[in-house]
């Protein structure tokens, strides 16, 4: 029941909050290189990416009202679960990225492709365990993600993740 309440409620608080598109969807880069279609709520306002630079800050005035309390609960990432459900992407994992990001990140951090071995997450070590946008820092994460990987922590990870979302700390951005 909770699903659906969230599946109604959500895509009507976006369409009331300015009539705009209640989804947002993105070329991400996966596993091994290769590229999809992520589906999430949106939570900017329409065609933000022309208003300002990709990532988005701490009161960045593009964020809609509805947007925030999605991306501080992580519920924008709900449609994200076709994306699993597709294949495209597991539930813990490195984050998917934008293909742009993910090839200028390539070309700046030696050794950034080895992020794709294995398919992005709807969570993962970066996402609980690094509040800032430092590339490196995210990276370094992921690379002990992968040497570390395995159902404990995949499960440790998902708990932490469902704690942030009902504690509401997700989107907690100092850079």
């Amino acid at each position: 029941p909770i699903w659906l309440v969230l599946w109604t409620l959500i895509p009507i608080a976006i369409w009331v909050g300015d009539k705009g598109p209640v989804f947002y969807t993105q070329r991400r880069t996966g596993k091994d290189g290769r590229v999809f279609i992520i589906y999430k709520f949106r939570t900017m306002v329409p065609e933000a990416q022309f208003k300002g630079p990709a990532w988005t800050m701490q009161g960045d005035s593009r964020v809609t009202r509805v947007g925030r309390i999605l991306r501080r609960t992580a519920l924008d990432e709900l449609p994200e679960l076709w994306n699993v459900l597709k294949g495209d992407m597991s539930f813990v994992g490195p984050r998917a990225l934008d293909v742009k990001e993910q090839r200028s990140l390539e070309e700046q951090i030696p050794g950034f492709e080895r992020r794709l071995q294995v398919p992005p997450g709807l969570t993962g070590l970066a996402q609980v365990y690094n509040p800032g946008d430092n590339a490196d820092d995210k990276f370094k994460y992921d690379l002990s993600y992968l040497e570390r990987m395995g159902p404990w922590l995949d499960f440790k990870l998902l708990t932490l993740s469902v704690r942030n979302t009902f504690s509401i700390r997700w989107d907690q951005r100092r850079g």
